[in-house]
């Protein structure tokens, strides 16, 4: 089976689809974080009730809660998903000739926390209170850093495995790992009541213009 190595060319077409991408991303992050910098009252009203029912359901459901402290906590944490990222740009060091793509990868997920950082401290967006909270967090709600550190790190192992050409059934495994990552560690923050669904919608959507414009300055740069 014919590979392909991390620092091939892209072809145009691939290049046009990445700042289509971008720019769709762009325009939903933006126009979210408006929204949710503004108080949007149905926004902040679904937001509301999505968070009472989740929090009910954590509360009556001990046993699914505690199985998704421990996800969220240690799995999906971003910490763990840090220790990943530096796990594989160490193994990219080590094969000399993806020096280059070892820092790249180092230096995306630097600058996504960085730039979650930065929105929260802006927006300052309250977390949900409960008079019977089931987890605790720290630092404000928007975005949520969890569900972006999830999307940029699964992004990008994702697209660097795709370009070494996988075998079939390893491509389809790590797709079903990192969608399920993405997608759980979003339900487990609101879950656990520690975050809006629109923190987690915007973690999701930032996290996926950060993987975007990364590949695409990845290979204009190898390129």
């Amino acid at each position: 089976m014919h590979t392909q190595s991390v620092e091939s060319p892209p072809r145009p077409s691939a290049e046009r689809g990445i700042a289509r991408w971008a720019g769709a991303l762009a325009v939903c992050s933006v126009l979210l974080l408006a929204l949710v910098a503004v108080r949007w009252y149905p926004l902040m009203t679904l937001d509301g009730d999505i968070a009472e029912t989740t929090h009910r359901w954590a509360v009556d459901e001990k046993g699914v809660t505690h199985a998704f402290r421990i996800l969220t906590d240690w799995v999906w944490d971003p910490w763990t998903m840090r220790i990943l990222t530096a796990a594989v740009a160490i193994w990219l060091v080590w094969r000399r000739a993806a020096r280059w793509t070892a820092v790249w990868l180092v230096a995306t997920c630097a600058l996504t926390a960085a730039v979650q950082q930065s929105l929260k401290a802006l927006l300052d967006r309250p977390r949900p209170v409960w008079p019977d909270p089931v987890d605790s967090a720290h630092y404000a709600a928007f975005p949520s850093g969890h569900a972006m550190t999830a999307t940029v790190v699964c992004g990008l192992l994702l697209w660097l495995l795709h370009r070494y050409g996988p075998e079939r059934t390893l491509w389809r495994t790590a797709v079903a790992l990192a969608a399920l990552s993405v997608a759980g560690v979003g339900l487990t923050r609101v879950w656990l009541g520690v975050h809006w669904a629109t923190d987690v919608v915007g973690g999701w959507l930032l996290g996926a213009l950060v993987v975007v414009v990364a590949v695409r300055v990845h290979t204009r740069w190898r390129g």
